[in-house]
């Protein structure tokens, strides 16, 4: 393996495509799998059951597979899975799964992930998802695809964050956000749609009008939840080029367990 430095020290029970570069002082653990085309920078430290897809890029010093901040977890194997072509820049850490849960944290593909970004235990991360510099994610989390976390963003356990979703620096999340929608604030509080985001994603503008008119029964309208709920589902019928957004939305609703952002 030409790609690896002298000084790196690598398990030699640790799987490796031979395309793999592996920087100066990086340590990889004995049950690590990497793929093809993946570079582990200077100082990175790989551990635990985990494995690593395609072409992902970290950058040093950051710990990958540690044990999960856990104080019931007793050294079960537990794994980490990190998908394909994501980017994880300084000093971020991501930690293996609890037997408390489903035993695995996952990371999806095209992710974007700045520095001292924190992704705990049993964490479940979708595709095309960036998170900015030291962005925090308590246990437990779950990200859906194409979600934005502003610097600083930290958010509690269990909690779930529906696709296009966005939160501005320092936001304090405590509830879940449903898809679409950009919180802000200490505790979090809805600000509106990602509207700059979908624009950018391709939505059309009758579309965004759609997820507009959506969020406004959600929360400008003066319905309760199971009302606004009654509401989106008329909204849906309606609205036949954003049926599939609506309904994006209406099941997340359905689904949330730590209530939503109000």
């Amino acid at each position: 393996m030409a790609g690896i430095h002298p000084s790196a020290l690598i398990d030699p029970k640790a799987e490796l495509d031979s395309s793999v570069a592996v920087g100066p002082y990086a340590v990889i653990g004995p049950h690590v799998k990497i793929g093809a085309g993946t570079t582990v920078g200077p100082h990175v430290v790989i551990d635990g059951h985990t494995t690593i897809g395609r072409d992902n890029q970290f950058f040093q010093f950051s710990s990958i597979g540690a044990a999960p901040q856990d104080k019931k977890y007793a050294g079960e194997p537990t794994r980490l899975e990190i998908g394909d072509r994501n980017t994880i820049r300084e000093f971020c850490t991501f930690n293996i799964g609890t037997a408390q849960d489903a035993g695995v944290t996952r990371i999806g593909s095209d992710n974007w992930i700045m520095a001292y970004v924190h992704i705990a235990h049993d964490c479940q991360l979708g595709d095309q998802i960036i998170l900015a510099n030291n962005a925090t994610l308590a246990g437990h989390v779950q990200l859906d695809d194409w979600v934005f976390l502003g610097g600083f963003t930290t958010i509690h356990q269990f909690c779930h964050i529906g696709a296009h979703a966005m939160t501005a620096f320092t936001a304090a999340v405590s509830q879940d956000v449903p898809p679409f929608v950009t919180a802000a604030g200490n505790r979090a509080a809805p600000v509106g749609i990602n509207a700059e985001g979908l624009k950018r994603r391709g939505f059309s503008s009758t579309q965004i009008a759609a997820i507009r008119r959506a969020y406004k029964l959600l929360y400008k309208s003066g319905l309760s939840l199971e009302e606004a709920k009654s509401a989106l589902e008329k909204e849906q019928a309606s609205a036949v080029e954003s049926s599939a957004h609506i309904g994006l939305l209406r099941s997340f609703l359905d689904g949330a367990t730590r209530g939503i952002i109000r």
